[in-house]
């Protein structure tokens, strides 16, 4: 899996060698993310938060349903909010990998009217094979959702607005693809392991601090 790491300056996002990292980051503490960007990617009221609403710094993760990499950090993504008790996380239903990918996405944050969303986050990860519109209903009743309410949900205005929301910072960001990580000015694109993850939390506490 392709892995790099980068660092959100401003409303751009630059790859760099891992052996950059170090010196980027403490040249970017001069040009923070501004104040805006961070506001929409951390503070978006349609986006479900986990972990603690009042943590001292927010990961964000944008991912896609149908990605395999996006499958794999489920496991650390579980373990990494369990151990951290101050970790404020923020999912960012980002569907790229085509109509199956969106209607997920859709009834996922649709889910959220339910009070389900983690529930149906990780039945819909562990959906074998492809996530196709049957497999999320499918997903949905397995989980005990009433499925007609999801369906109406699911064209509700905050959804529409998340999913847009997604692919507006996408873009202004510049990322290349899922899943994305990102903390304070620091993003990381691929798979990580869970050492990995802590260790983009704790430089953005150390950054942000």
């Amino acid at each position: 899996m392709h892995r790099r790491s980068l660092i959100l300056a401003g409303a751009s996002l630059l790859a760099l060698p891992a052996l950059d990292r170090t010196a980027a980051l403490a040249q970017e503490r001069a040009n923070p993310m501004p104040d805006n960007l961070r506001k929409s990617l951390e503070r978006d009221p349609t986006a479900p938060v986990l972990g603690n609403p009042q943590g001292d710094i927010t990961l964000t993760e944008f991912f896609d349903y149908n990605c395999p990499f996006c499958r794999k950090m489920v496991e650390p993504m579980h373990r990494l909010i369990s151990s951290d008790k101050n970790l404020r996380v923020v999912f960012r239903e980002w569907p790229v990998f085509g109509e199956d990918s969106d209607f997920a996405a859709r009834a996922s944050l649709a889910s959220l009217q339910q009070g389900r969303y983690w529930q149906f986050h990780t039945a819909l990860f562990r959906t074998k094979g492809r996530v196709t519109q049957e497999a999320t209903m499918r997903a949905a009743r397995d989980i005990g959702l009433d499925t007609a309410r999801l369906e109406r949900d699911m064209a509700a205005e905050p959804v529409e607005r998340h999913i847009s929301m997604s692919s507006m910072l996408a873009e202004h960001m510049g990322l290349i693809g899922t899943p994305t990580f990102v903390a304070g000015d620091e993003g990381a694109f691929g798979q990580y392991s869970l050492d990995e993850l802590r260790g983009l939390v704790q430089r953005a506490r150390e950054t942000m601090g």
